[in-house]
């Protein structure tokens, strides 16, 4: 699997509703998308959840290279660059991932980012994430790592916020879910 996601910062007096109607119209497009897992539509809006800037942050989990390979050489990706110029294109490899079909229903994503510091060995270093990371009951949650900038991120499904107050994050709304076909 394969995870990849870009953040477009936008204005602070963006009107996010463009935002809003164009995954509103578009959207399904990526409803069935070859190799995708899922597609979370995400943004912030500055003022709204501790936000400082508006965004628009599409999260992707890819099963296999294909159908990412297929988004953005074979013109998919293209409406990105078009409407919000030139993009650097995340990429990190899940390491845990405990999603199901109920993601659906979540209206919230919340992310975690955190360091993965020098060590004399990374054995059991999923474990040791799983044991650190804070635990919001029976919410599903990804773990997405980096090797090039030794990070990770966790990200939660969620749809109460009160769970996650007293956190550091950043949280999302989503404004659709894009799946693979079941």
């Amino acid at each position: 699997m394969i995870a990849t996601q870009y953040k477009i910062i936008l204005p602070s007096d963006y009107d996010m509703n463009i935002i809003k109607d164009r995954v509103k119209n578009n959207g399904y497009k990526t409803d069935g998308f070859e190799d995708l897992k899922f597609k979370l539509y995400l943004i912030t809006e500055k003022g709204t959840n501790k936000s400082l800037q508006n965004s628009y942050c599409p999260l992707y989990l890819w099963k296999d290279s294909n159908g990412l390979n297929k988004f953005l050489f074979n013109g998919f990706y293209d409406n990105i660059i078009t409407s919000f110029g030139w993009q650097k294109v995340n990429v990190g490899i899940p390491l845990i991932d405990t999603t199901t079909h109920k993601i659906k229903g979540s209206k919230y994503v919340f992310e975690i980012t955190k360091e993965i510091h020098p060590q004399e060995s990374l054995n059991n270093l999923k474990d040791k994430i799983e044991k650190d990371i804070p635990s919001f009951g029976d919410t599903e949650y990804m773990v997405i790592y980096n090797p090039d900038k030794w990070k990770y991120h966790v990200f939660y499904f969620i749809d109460d916020l009160s769970n996650v107050k007293s956190e550091e994050g950043i949280i999302y709304d989503i404004l659709h879910i894009s799946q693979e076909k079941i």
